[in-house]
């Protein structure tokens, strides 16, 4: 493709509030559409702590605003525990607007949340549409609970304002895997607007002449950020401290969010199993993941697209709370055979978790029944990036999977 535009720009927008998922999505697809397009040049503003701690290529840099992290029951304080929500949420609206005004994007892409955190975005939105800037909302396959999203957004009357403010809604999943809007009174104007794009193929970069992979077999253990994995870890260390038969080598990676208390306890009770290794944090997780023999996780969206794009038998087990999120996208995936799915309670049993992880290894891949489920979301993404900055301002996308 490789087409060139005099001087493109693209804004993205990603909360980060509690795990690495956002911002790794707008990376990935940050990453892609520079490689496409050698006049394109993206801005990602980002709430996540860790936003220094990965790589960009060139023409991809990030924004980061005052960090508010979300707590495992739903609530928001900020990182700075000596300043006020209130006023962190008002910094945050204030950079945010002030960075789309001086970027003047052409088009202007936020993750997840129509909003924004508290409404941090629609200030924004409301500017941009007046300057004719192409908004996108991009959505998850899945969000969560029909019944938890529709009182979620009803409560902050978030259907009628992705109507008024958004152009396109890209969905970043197949029509056939899941509707992030099923069960909720989608308005026909705004079901019109939705493009399912497809998943988002994940590889391993070139750029870094070092082999980052560890040497031998190992299975994969990722907890994503970490905020809410320490339970994970844990139960895999017990299936193995319980069953001396389970000798596969486990690579554990904790993530940057775990709480430092349970990060030492684990890296402590760890360090006791001589098949187990744990590491706190990996910015190159696609390597690590291209390089397991299997994967253990608990399924949110990245990893996800991680595990279909290397092809890697998977073991989820899913967070139930305070979203169901993750629990719904691992019943369809063991629904259609892509991976094996244990519920919390049952991974707390350390003989049936030892029993799924010494079965992991010769599960077959998820290509085996995948049934022509393709990872196409990137090339269809830049496809309709590619048609709009041709017209600058053309509000009609290629048509990609319509629902």
């Amino acid at each position: 493709m490789m087409r060139r535009f005099e001087d493109a720009r693209i804004l993205m927008y990603s909360h980060d509030t509690f795990g690495l998922g956002h911002l790794r999505r707008c990376r990935t697809i940050a990453h892609s559409l520079v490689e496409d397009y050698r006049g394109l040049n993206i801005l990602i503003i980002s709430g996540a702590t860790i936003a220094g701690a990965f790589d960009y290529r060139a023409r991809v840099d990030f924004v980061k605003i005052p960090s508010v992290i979300k707590l495992r029951n739903g609530e928001y304080t900020s990182l700075e525990k000596h300043i006020d929500l209130h006023e962190t949420l008002k910094m945050r609206q204030s950079i945010i607007r002030h960075t789309a005004e001086t970027f003047e994007p052409d088009i202007f892409i936020v993750d997840k949340e129509p909003m924004g955190l508290r409404g941090e975005v629609e200030e924004t939105l409301a500017y941009l549409k007046t300057r004719g800037t192409t908004l996108v909302l991009g959505l998850r396959e899945v969000m969560d609970a029909p019944h938890l999203l529709d009182a979620e957004w009803k409560r902050n009357d978030v259907m009628r304002k992705i109507g008024q403010y958004y152009d396109r809604i890209w969905v970043y999943g197949p029509p056939d895997f899941y509707d992030p809007l099923v069960g909720l009174d989608v308005p026909p104007a705004v079901r019109s607007k939705m493009d399912f794009v497809g998943f988002l193929q994940r590889s391993v970069s070139h750029d870094h002449g070092d082999d980052h992979r560890p040497s031998g077999d190992y299975i994969l253990v990722t907890t994503g950020g970490g905020g809410d994995g320490a339970e994970l870890i844990h139960d895999v260390i017990h299936a193995y401290q319980q069953d001396p038969t389970l000798t596969h080598r486990a690579l554990m990676v904790l993530g940057p969010y775990m709480p430092a208390k349970q990060r030492r306890k684990l890296v402590r009770k760890g360090s006791k199993i001589p098949y187990i290794e744990v590491i706190e944090f990996d910015n190159r997780m696609e390597e690590l993941i291209a390089g397991a023999k299997a994967v253990v996780a608990m399924g949110g969206y990245n990893t996800y697209c991680e595990i279909l794009s290397f092809d890697k038998p998977a073991l989820i087990v899913p967070r139930i709370v305070p979203r169901q999120e993750q629990l719904i996208r691992a019943q369809r995936a063991a629904e259609l055979g892509l991976i094996d799915m244990l519920l919390p309670e049952e991974s707390a049993d350390p003989l049936r978790f030892a029993a799924a992880l010494k079965a992991l290894p010769s599960r077959n891949p998820p290509s085996v029944n995948a049934k022509g489920l393709r990872l196409e979301g990137l090339p269809n993404i830049s496809r309709i990036v590619g048609d709009w900055i041709d017209g600058r301002g053309g509000k009609e996308p290629l048509r990609v999977i319509k629902r």
